[in-house]
């Protein structure tokens, strides 16, 4: 008699527990989908209608799902509609962690931002159909920024952890990891801003670089006095 034979527990138990440990990936992956066919809905309503012209319940059923479905899964048609670019900021600090320890934490932020708007796989927002238009739209529209101002939010706090990281210190203590962020997020949203009031979707590398070129020394220099009187001034 086979050991199988003597112990039918030795392969029914796989086999019955595996369906198991797999319902909550699949669980997983539907949720997934759910979310990202709300908020691809909200987006394309949006854009195409206008935020003030499209409601909860025309997203909800473009996305054949329920009122309550959607709300389990967004706070407002905003946050649905901006959704698509809440994994922008995890992308720019996956390329943050990336960078060499020994650059200073601002050349490093700026890298991984540059990095992220080269990088065709990360989708970066001049690349992506229409990104451009919801960005244009976020600045015509106060509740599509603000709901825009809490993913960034989100994303410059999971920044100062990773620069307080690289730094070796408590950013609750030490406004260094804070304070760069807020200077390169600054940069970046200063950046973005020109970009969609300028009218040209290809230009946000440009733009991105040239912000993070006016974070210099002579933004400390007023017209006219040396470098050594502007570290006095400071000091």
């Amino acid at each position: 008699m086979s050991a199988e034979e003597k112990d039918p527990e030795r392969t029914a138990t796989p086999e019955r527990g595996a369906p198991e440990r797999r319902t909550p990936e699949r669980r997983s992956r539907k949720a997934r989908r759910t979310r990202d066919t709300l908020a691809q809905a909200a987006f394309e309503l949006v854009l195409d209608r206008g935020l003030r012209y499209v409601t909860v319940e025309e997203i909800a059923e473009a996305a054949d799902v329920d009122r309550r479905t959607f709300s389990r899964y967004f706070a407002s048609k905003e946050a649905a509609a901006l959704d698509s670019l809440r994994g922008d900021g995890d992308r720019i600090n996956e390329a943050l962690r990336a960078r060499p320890a020994e650059e200073p934490p601002l050349l490093a932020y700026r890298r991984a931002v540059l990095a992220w708007l080269a990088d065709p796989d990360a989708e970066p927002w001049h690349r992506r159909p229409r990104i451009f238009d919801l960005l244009t739209a976020a600045e015509e529209e106060p509740t599509l920024y603000a709901a825009f101002h809490h993913i960034r939010v989100d994303a410059q706090e999971d920044s100062v952890a990773i620069v307080a990281d690289r730094l070796g210190t408590d950013p609750r203590h030490d406004l260094r990891p804070a304070v760069t962020v807020a200077a390169g997020a600054g940069a970046l949203l200063a950046a973005q801003a020109a970009w969609v009031r300028g009218g040209r979707p290809d230009a946000l590398p440009d733009l991105v670089t040239e912000a993070f070129d006016a974070l210099s020394a002579d933004l400390l220099t007023a017209p006219g006095t040396t470098e050594d009187t502007a570290e006095e001034a400071t000091s």
